[in-house]
C-alpha cells in the first residue's frame, strides 16, 4: 500500500479489509495527478489503466485473489451484488458482496464514500453518497438500498433476523468528502432532505443569498443511525477529511474542475479476504 493511502480505523474482523486511496502514487499528469482512477473525467485512458493496475497490484499483494470491481456511478440509489462474474462498468452507486476477493469499490471526488462490514465478517458493502443519492426519494436513498441488500446477504443460509439486529452488528466507515465549511448548496438540496426528515435541518447552515452550507457526513450519519447502524467511524466533518481543503491529498471536483479544467477520482474499497 502507498504510505499516503488511508486504512480505515474500525474494529472489523481480521478477514475484512478496507482502504481509501488518495491522489498519491499514480501516473497521471495534471490536473489528474497522480492516481486518478476515473475513466470518465478526461484523463488519458492509458494513464487510468496504469493507475487501476497499480491499485490491483496493491490489493493482490495485501490480499491474494482480491480484485476491484468498478461501477458506472450515476448519483442514483441502486445497489448491485458482486458475484464472481460481475465485470466493471455496471450502472449502480453501491455494491455489496459476500464473495471473498470481490472488492466493493467506489470512486469519489467530493461525494462521500461509505463502507459497511458485518461483525461476522460474512458481508461487506460500499456506497457512493453524493447529495442526490443520499437524499434519494421520500427518505429512501443509496444508503437504504445498500443496507437492504447488505442485510439480505448477512442472513443468507441463516434464520431471518429483524433489520435492527443486522444493524446492531454493522460497522460503517465514512471516507473523505467535501466538508461542511465548503459545501454550499441551494434551497432545493435542503428541501430534498428536510421535506422527508425535518430533523435534517440541523445540518444546514443558512448563508447569504438563500444558500446553505450542508454537512454531508452528518447527514449520512443521521441516515445510518435511522437504520439502526450506530457503530460509525471515519469522517466526522473535521477539516482533515475535507477534499476541498486538502488539495495535495484529495481530488475535488468542485475545487478543481472550473479552475484547472478537470479533477481525478480516488477510491474507497472493502472486501472479504
Amino acid at each position: 500500500m502507498h504510505p499516503d493511502w488511508i486504512i480505515p480505523d474500525w474494529p472489523a474482523l481480521a478477514g475484512v479489509h478496507a482502504l481509501c486511496t488518495t491522489r498519491a502514487g499514480g501516473t497521471s499528469a495534471a490536473p489528474y495527478d497522480s492516481l486518478n482512477l476515473g475513466d470518465h473525467v478526461g484523463d488519458r485512458p492509458e494513464s487510468v489503466m496504469a493507475n487501476r493496475l497499480l491499485l490491483q497490484q496493491a490489493l493482490e499483494q495485501h490480499s491474494p485473489g482480491a480484485h476491484a470491481v468498478f461501477l458506472r456511478q450515476v448519483h442514483g440509489a441502486q445497489c448491485l451484488p458482486l458475484d464472481a462474474s460481475r465485470a466493471d462498468g455496471a450502472c449502480a452507486d453501491a455494491c455489496v458482496s459476500n464473495v471473498p476477493g470481490r472488492v466493493c469499490t467506489i470512486m469519489v471526488a467530493d461525494c462521500l464514500p461509505v463502507l459497511l462490514a458485518h461483525r461476522s465478517g460474512r458481508v461487506v458493502a460500499a456506497a457512493h453518497a453524493g447529495w442526490r443519492g443520499l437524499a434519494g426519494a421520500e427518505g429512501q436513498g443509496v444508503l437504504e438500498s445498500a443496507f437492504k441488500e447488505f442485510s439480505a446477504l448477512a442472513q443468507a443460509d441463516k434464520a431471518p433476523a429483524a433489520p435492527e439486529t443486522i444493524a446492531r452488528d454493522t460497522l460503517a466507515w465514512l471516507g473523505p468528502c467535501i466538508g461542511p465549511q465548503a459545501f454550499e448548496v441551494g434551497a432545493e438540496v435542503r428541501a430534498a432532505f428536510c421535506d422527508a426528515d425535518p430533523g435534517a435541518q440541523a445540518h444546514f447552515s443558512p448563508q447569504a443569498g438563500g444558500k446553505f452550507l450542508a454537512d454531508l457526513p452528518a447527514l449520512a450519519r443521521r441516515r445510518l443511525a435511522a437504520l439502526g447502524v450506530t457503530a460509525l467511524y471515519g469522517n466526522d466533518g473535521s477539516a482533515q477529511w475535507c477534499t476541498v481543503a486538502n488539495p495535495s491529498r484529495f481530488f475535488s471536483h468542485r475545487r478543481d474542475n472550473a479552475t484547472l479544467g478537470g479533477s481525478g477520482r480516488f477510491a474507497a474499497c472493502v472486501w472479504i479476504a
